[in-house]
């Protein structure tokens, strides 16, 4: 049992002499929550507290009339199922996922608890939801992007690196997001001059090897898509460091963390969104009648200490762009 897990249980257990009497007429609420990243990754931690206190401005009190439980995914597939069929056995009200990686396994152990996710490409693609508009099932949320967008990132990489010629995308090619987005980059790469190489995220020690092969010649590159890759950040950032490439990347931690530059959704505010679906669907509202939502907050953050480090002059009309700069 993870600690903050242990808090959360502890918590509601020491309430209870105190609110005995408002629990014969309202029972506690049990929300699962399962991210994709490791035990008492920053990240996570950041996450959980926004969900808690988006509840919380919902008028539900942690401890009070309401119980969290957490579960972290670690990138491992096998882990990621044994653990959303844990979650599915303690028969939560409502479960709230983040990414494909933990929604697939979650949808296939329940089909009954609603399911409220964030940060899924095409759930309609994917086969999570019947459409946006009527997600059906016991499944609906936040999608985090367009495909489209995804050809951005390698607009953004030329602009801040024009000298590079050749990209390395990294992708989960099982999940439909990678497909999708690795199709979206191709889309824009020969206008732009650039030949891309895809990875897979599927296994760490090929992934090094593979980075080190593609870094050799020079002129190159990294893009590293959403879905499925988030639990590698480090090993993603390290590598672009060693190798001296110029990485564009999916989710603003990368670029906090250091990473070059981060465009993409605000992180934060589909878990805020998702609360208030939560809240909903706990009130009685179905996830069938909940339309799937797009992301209304778009960012751009630059770590010039990275760039620096890579011997980059970022473009002013860049960073005036910018929502933030990490000095």
């Amino acid at each position: 049992m993870r600690r903050r897990e242990f808090i959360t249980l502890f918590g509601a257990t020491a309430a209870w002499p105190l609110t005995t009497h408002a629990q014969q007429t309202e029972r506690v609420r049990r929300i699962g929550v399962i991210m994709p990243f490791t035990a008492n990754d920053p990240e996570e931690q950041a996450r959980s507290l926004v969900f808690e206190q988006s509840l919380q401005q919902l008028g539900w009190t942690v401890g009070r009339d309401l119980q969290i439980i957490y579960r972290s995914s670690g990138g491992e597939a096998a882990f990621i199922r044994r653990n959303a069929a844990e979650l599915v056995a303690l028969a939560p009200d409502v479960i709230m996922t983040v990414g494909s990686v933990t929604l697939g396994p979650v949808q296939q152990a329940t089909r009954t608890i609603p399911i409220v996710f964030v940060n899924v490409a095409d759930p309609v693609g994917a086969g999570f939801v019947q459409s946006l508009a009527r997600p059906g099932g016991n499944t609906t949320g936040f999608t985090n992007f367009e495909y489209s967008m995804s050809g951005k990132w390698l607009e953004l990489l030329k602009q801040i690196a024009p000298r590079v010629t050749r990209v390395a995308v990294l992708r989960d090619p099982t999940v439909a997001a990678g497909i999708g987005q690795f199709s979206a980059i191709q889309s824009v790469a020969q206008s732009l001059g650039v030949e891309l190489t895809p990875f897979s995220v599927r296994d760490v020690a090929e992934i090094e090897r593979s980075i080190a092969a593609f870094a050799r010649p020079g002129n190159g590159g990294l893009i590293v898509t959403a879905g499925g890759t988030g639990f590698h950040r480090d090993l993603f950032i390290g590598l672009a460091s060693r190798y001296k490439l110029p990485a564009v990347y999916p989710f603003s931690y990368y670029a906090k963390d250091g990473g070059l530059i981060f465009y993409g959704p605000d992180t934060h505010d589909p878990i805020r969104r998702a609360a208030g679906y939560v809240d909903r669907i706990l009130k009685g509202e179905k996830p069938a009648d909940l339309p799937v939502q797009a992301p209304t907050k778009f960012e751009t953050v630059i770590n010039l200490k990275t760039a620096k480090a890579l011997g980059l002059d970022v473009p002013q009309t860049l960073l005036a762009r910018a929502d933030e700069v990490i000095e």
